[in-house]
């Protein structure tokens, strides 16, 4: 399915809308699958029964499914008519690869299915079928902020899709498309034997095909303006912690297709088309009403600056415009106009986005629509021009001679000026920042000449931090107590935020610092602990709390051994696997963590040895620890930093390294002995 740009980044939802159909249709099929294994008859057809003593692809002991054969054609009729038929066999091979004998088809008064039938070739016994009137329709689970969708769709479940026996399926869908671009996502998780792509044009249509993540194939031409293509033996992706999206890795093949006589106004050659397509959706959305301009007088009225009223457009759009979504048709990339969002307080991305540009308006600044995906990753700098984005944000063109240090997310752009990249849907980021997801990511900018591709800015690790401090006491038992202070910026004040936004009972506020506490020591009471500055998005969120932990130094004859590093844990331990790594190590955002923790020894003790001080600095993070003595005080410092966002596959072994250096820290331990 095509992306729909409904996404709430302030949730994080990554999950898709199949992920929630799953969800809230699993009774639904559970029920079918009886009645449906009851009912099945029929034989499976000669296409699937040719593939029974087909040789596998190579596949190893982890692989679930293997994808036997696929075939998709695709035949464009029209500007505004195209058909799909796809056909494909799984051979399932362990229990975990049953989900295949499910399958989901999505259909909208735009896409129609024509057909819908499935099969069981069992290793002992006769075939099952399934056909069109087996199915259900099921709309997807709207959570997450989307209220009323268009889509749905159709769930049929092919009996006994159990080890040993293949399930296949074949459906035809009918379509009037947005644009005229379709992309063959040809290597996914499953090792794939065999898979076709065939477009059919009219005469005297053109396509430009781009590939992504695979070498180019070149087609055999047919005649009558058909094109095949055939890739064999295709290697399953196995997935690994911290990996790149799936979208942004998987083998793809994507095609554009151009009438007769020229160019259709939804055909994308260039991310300049592409942009003038979204442009031409959404520029006269940003028109004002009489109301929000009412609205934005009084809004800016006592503001004297023009960054202090864009603050202020800015908080109204965050907190008094609710997130609900509306995707009906077109709507699920046309933003709603701006006097509608305005008049009904609320919108999903794109609609928060164009009343912000038109309140911008009203104030004398310029502002463009960017079009980006939450997924760092799903659309590179390389990428040919694609609907890979499920996200809308703002760029605001800013005043000349403006400067202030609150304004991180800029840059400047050769022919617009310097541009604040602001993302109004998140209301847990402040004005003039954003949120990790976003850095360092790239957007489609979409201007009144068309659009471009652009990185966002990275911002400084600074500004993503946890500032810990502690002061704490050891007494002659070993019990630890104390006081904590903790100051979190950027994403990891509003990952907090967000947590806490709906809670209202204290003893579910300290759940966090419960956590914290849980996974660095054994056994601790939280005596006291409060919050700072929950609401106020633009000052640091914090934590202040007070524990005691008994037992947490340990003896050792007539000593006594402490570890200096109390609480929090960088060493990570994802990489330790016997496998080599596959994919990039994606971290989430930038990041400078400082821990400061002072132990006041118990009384007629001293310190007898310390651990070594570390110091560990590669290019894309850094870690630095030390522990000295101060009279009776045992100082522990550290800094954690991360400067890269993403690690390149051949510097794995150096981030294992790294989280290594950090794991042997954290275990140190200050021995101390009874004073002469």
């Amino acid at each position: 399915m095509k992306s729909r740009l409904y996404c709430n980044p302030a949730r994080r939802q990554r999950a898709t809308k199949l992920c929630g159909l799953l969800l809230a249709g699993c009774m639904v099929v559970c029920v079918f699958a009886f009645v449906s294994r009851a009912a099945a008859g029929g034989d499976a057809p000669q296409w699937m029964h040719a593939l029974v003593n087909a040789p596998l692809p190579s596949y190893d002991e982890k692989t679930d499914t293997v994808l036997l054969y696929s075939e998709t054609i695709v035949t464009v009729v029209t500007t505004d008519k195209t058909r799909t038929q796809v056909r494909e066999a799984y051979k399932i091979l362990r229990p975990n690869g049953r989900y295949h004998g499910t399958l989901f088809v999505y259909f909208n008064p735009q896409r129609k299915i024509k057909s819908l039938r499935g099969w069981c070739i069992p290793a002992q016994g006769k075939d099952y079928e399934v056909k069109e009137k087996d199915a259900v329709d099921v709309s997807p689970n709207t959570q997450g902020g989307e209220l009323v969708s268009d889509v749905k769709y159709r769930v049929l479940h092919i009996p006994a899709p159990d080890p040993g026996n293949i399930v296949g399926y074949e459906y035809e869908v009918e379509e009037q498309p947005f644009f005229l671009q379709d992309i063959w996502h040809f290597q996914e998780t499953d090792p794939v034997r065999e898979t076709h792509y065939s477009l059919q044009l009219p005469p005297g249509w053109e396509y430009k095909a781009s590939w992504l993540n695979h070498p180019e194939v070149k087609p055999s031409e047919a005649g009558g303006n058909l094109s095949r293509w055939v890739i064999n033996d295709v290697n399953g992706i196995r997935r690994e912690p911290e990996m790149p999206p799936m979208s942004g890795i998987g083998g793809q093949m994507i095609v554009s297709f151009f009438p007769a006589g020229g160019r259709a106004l939804n055909g994308f050659a260039t991310w300049d088309d592409m942009g003038k397509w979204y442009g031409n959706l959404a520029n006269d959305r940003v028109e004002a009403s009489a109301p929000i301009k009412q609205e934005v007088d009084a809004l800016t009225a006592s503001k004297k600056t023009s960054l202090q009223k864009m603050q202020a457009i800015a908080e109204f759009v965050q907190r008094d415009i609710r997130y609900v979504a509306i995707e009906l048709g077109i709507g699920g990339w046309q933003p709603h106009p701006a006097p509608e969002v305005f008049s009904h307080h609320y919108g999903d991305c794109k609609d928060k986005a164009t009343l912000m540009r038109s309140m911008l308006r009203e104030i004398g600044l310029d502002s463009f629509q960017v079009v980006i995906n939450t997924r760092r990753g799903s659309v590179t700098g390389e990428a040919p021009p694609h609907n890979g984005f499920n996200h809308v944000i703002t760029a605001i063109r800013l005043p000349a001679g403006l400067s202030d240090a609150s304004l991180i997310a800029t840059i400047q752009h050769p022919k617009l000026g310097r541009l604040l990249f602001f993302d109004p849907t998140n209301d847990l980021i402040p004005f003039g920042q954003l949120p990790g997801y976003l850095q360092a990511n790239y957007g489609l900018l979409v201007t009144p000449n068309g659009g471009e591709l652009i990185e966002l800015p990275q911002q400084p690790s600074s500004m993503n931090s946890i500032q810990r401090t502690a002061k704490l006491t050891l007494d002659t038992t070993g019990t630890l107590r104390g006081e904590v202070k903790e100051r979190r910026l950027g994403e990891r004040a509003s990952s907090e935020r967000w947590r806490l936004r709906t809670v209202t009972r204290d003893t579910d506020q300290i759940k966090p610092i419960e956590e914290l506490l849980a996974s660095s020591l054994s056994t601790f009471h939280i005596t006291h602990a409060s919050l700072i500055n929950l609401q106020q998005t633009d000052q640091p969120f914090g934590f202040n709390y007070s524990f005691e932990s008994q037992n947490y130094a340990k003896n050792a004859g007539n000593l006594l051994l402490v570890r200096p590093r109390v609480i929090g844990s960088k060493g990570l331990g994802f990489l330790e696997t016997k496998e080599s790594r596959k994919f990039p190590i994606e971290f989430e955002e930038p990041t400078r963590d400082t821990d400061t923790f002072e132990i006041t020894i118990p009384a007629g003790y001293v310190v007898d040895d310390l651990p070594p001080p570390v110091d560990a600095d590669f290019s894309f993070a850094s870690y630095h620890a030390k522990t000295v003595v101060n009279g009776n005080i045992v100082d522990y410092t550290r800094t954690f930093e991360v400067k890269e966002l993403s690690v390149p596959v051949n510097k794995a072994e150096d981030l294992r390294k790294f989280y290594r250096i950090i794991a042997s820290d954290e275990r140190n331990t200050v021995v101390l002995k009874p004073a002469p």
